[in-house]
């Protein structure tokens, strides 16, 4: 077992005190948005030895792969931990982004290096050859745009958003009426794509229609049955002012997650952060392909090669509690699955889910990890690497504690849970 210190980034949409105030530390004074528990090469977390000295994650792991990882991951994901966890804090909206399947990824990140685009360069697509299905799980309320929603459900929304405009005597955007034309395809993935290449392509007009429907939504008009979804508009509008992903929102799903709650995005799936503080989980990845709500490079044909154009119910993810008292959150993904652990004073020990290595966090209270090999004790804030063969792990209250212990941890996904 290894303790972990995460490298924290520092993007400007990241709260201030969130992150911070979880895990009980001073803040930085900064931005704090996302915390990087892994072996990402961008930015790895460094392990600390027995003798006190540190290295980075992704380089213990490569001096032996099938001892830190497990023989079998190594066959499946290669000598690399196929996952990435992250402590996420939305101030502001993250960038309308979607990312890319495997082999798009491969191909991309090949294309570019021969291309010699530096590594770090905005205008890069690919920062590594991984695919990033991901998982968020809410930690407080969490507000995010996901996946496309039925087209007949957003005609309705752009129908109540002209009527918007007759009460205020205004002239409604010709924009919108054809996007119900477009969403009244018979095909709805034609209907979709037509729909963001005309939002993503319309420059001018786009602006232009957009402030209008802001100005509109924000003349007293009854935004109601859609209060959630025209809001965000408004809002979207005041910190983007024009940019197509303000209208885009509006193809999408608009969810809100109480705490506890969660989702998972497969690849090709557009979505969008908008506030709130999660545990995310990621196959390792840091390719985004970025489709507005951002001053960064956006990739219009790169883009639109990589959106899946069918709509999609809430993708929610609901938890499974194993016959070991396990709970456990599994998307249909093999790269990753997430157990959420809460032990009150004097509880029983529950048994660490284990399929090749695991990170673990703890955000209250303390635990104490027991193997065979030995031990570890983690108070709040603190985190771990444990490799494969630290296998059997039990999860430990310490007896003294007069509070309950929360903590989650991230291990590959169990066979047969999806590809």
């Amino acid at each position: 077992m290894y303790e972990l210190e995460n490298a924290l980034r520092d993007y400007a949409w990241g709260s201030r005190t969130a992150i911070a105030e979880l895990l009980g530390r001073p803040a930085s004074g900064g931005p704090e948005a996302e915390l990087w528990i892994g072996a990402h090469p961008g930015a790895p977390s460094m392990a600390r030895r027995a003798d006190g000295s540190e290295t980075p994650l992704d380089a213990l792991i490569a001096s032996d792969p099938e001892h830190f990882l497990g023989s079998e991951s190594v066959a499946e994901f290669g000598p690399r931990l196929p996952f990435l966890t992250k402590i996420l804090a939305a101030n502001e909206p993250l960038s309308l982004q979607v990312h890319p399947s495997l082999e798009q990824a491969r191909a991309g990140f090949a294309r570019e290096n021969a291309e010699g685009i530096a590594p770090d360069a905005a205008h890069r697509n690919y920062r590594d050859d991984n695919h990033k299905p991901e998982m968020i799980f809410a930690l407080t309320p969490f507000e995010s745009l996901c996946g496309f929603r039925a087209p007949a459900a957003t005609r309705k929304i752009l129908a109540h958003i002209e009527a918007c405009f007759d009460l205020v005597a205004s002239k409604v955007p010709p924009l919108l009426t054809e996007l119900m034309n477009d969403l009244d395809s018979a095909d709805e993935r034609v209907g979709l794509r037509s729909a963001l290449e005309r939002l993503i392509n319309g420059g001018e007009e786009v602006a232009g229609a957009t402030a209008t429907v802001a100005a509109a939504l924000s003349s007293g008009a009854s935004l109601a049955p859609y209060e959630t979804e025209l809001s965000t508009v408004v809002s979207l509008h005041a910190q983007y002012p024009g940019d197509p992903g303000v209208l885009i929102s509006l193809l999408l799903n608009r969810i809100s997650l109480a705490p506890g709650e969660a989702v998972y995005l497969p690849e090709g799936k557009i979505h969008a952060y908008l506030s709130g503080l999660g545990v995310e989980v990621m196959a390792s990845s840091d390719n985004v392909l970025r489709g507005g709500l951002t001053p960064k490079f956006v990739d219009v044909p790169e883009l639109l090669r990589t959106v899946d154009f069918t709509s999609v119910e809430v993708p929610r993810l609901h938890p499974e509690i194993s016959g070991l008292g396990q709970e456990l959150y599994r998307p249909p993904f093999r790269e990753f699955q997430l157990q959420r652990i809460e032990l009150a004073p004097g509880a029983a020990p529950v048994p660490l889910a284990q399929s090749g290595a695991v990170v673990i966090m703890v955000v209250e209270g303390v635990v104490y990890l027991d193997s065979p090999k030995g031990d570890l004790q983690l108070a709040r804030g603190g985190s771990a690497f444990l490799a494969a063969s630290e296998a059997p792990v039990n999860v430990h209250a310490v007896a003294s504690a007069a509070e309950k212990a929360v903590a989650f941890a991230v291990t590959t996904g169990a066979p047969g849970a999806g590809s």
